[in-house]
């Protein structure tokens, strides 16, 4: 009699600690995030490549028309741009360590 209230106690016991077990919160997946690396990289390598092409078309067919000063004009304005571009980038890649030259 002993030995089966026992056995059932612990059979009760046991339910218990694989319910406990089974109901444990289980750990929240990782944000991944965004890939911003892998955007810029997309962007450089895919995009300006195809844009840069378009400016090249365009310029030359205004060009064949007769209208370089318009393509003089608007090639410094495409350089300036660029050079606007490249200036975004150095400061997205290097910004941090400037700040931390200036607020040592």
């Amino acid at each position: 009699m002993i030995v089966s209230t026992l056995a059932q106690a612990w059979s009760h016991v046991a339910d218990g600690v694989g319910a406990a077990i089974a109901l444990a919160p289980t750990p929240a997946p990782a944000d991944p995030g965004i890939n911003t690396n892998g955007i810029l990289g997309f962007i450089a390598s895919k995009i300006a490549p195809i844009l840069l092409a378009v400016l090249g078309v365009i310029f030359i067919s205004r060009a064949g028309k007769g209208e370089v000063s318009r393509v003089l004009t608007s090639s410094a304005i495409a350089l300036v741009g660029l050079a606007f571009i490249a200036g975004a980038a150095t400061l997205l890649a290097f910004g941090e360590d400037l700040v931390g030259l200036v607020f040592e």
